[in-house]
């Protein structure tokens, strides 16, 4: 699971926010590359995959290294900082899609080991 574990929540790939359904939210949500697999999914160049990686796990920091992928490849990538202490990401763009997708994905994490590695 990219996101490390199943996740359901709203589809917010066009203006009018969806909950899909169970089936949807397993097959196509949580996988990605769904481009021409779903109705819903706008037809721009954006990516169609977002892939994450714990790359540091210290102290209070998590660092996180993302991949936007589209159609299989790199498209766009980049680190964002998780903080223990403040249970957030550091930054201002918090509402931001992938930010959600990344703390969905930290959540995981933590689940399964929930101290910093040293």
């Amino acid at each position: 699971m990219p996101l490390g574990d199943l996740w359901r929540g709203v589809c917010r790939a066009q203006a009018r926010p969806f909950t899909p359904g169970d089936s949807a939210a397993a097959e196509l949500c949580n996988m990605g590359y769904v481009r021409g697999r779903c109705a819903r999914y706008p037809q721009t160049d954006a990516g169609d995959a977002v892939r994450f990686l714990v790359a540091r796990d210290r102290d209070d920091l998590i660092r996180i290294e993302f991949v936007v992928e589209r159609d299989h490849h790199p498209y766009a990538h980049g680190t964002l900082e998780y903080s223990r202490a403040l249970r957030r990401l550091a930054g201002p763009d918090a509402a931001s899609v992938l930010n959600r997708q990344a703390l969905a994905y930290v959540e995981s994490y933590l689940r399964r080991r929930p101290s910093a590695a040293d």
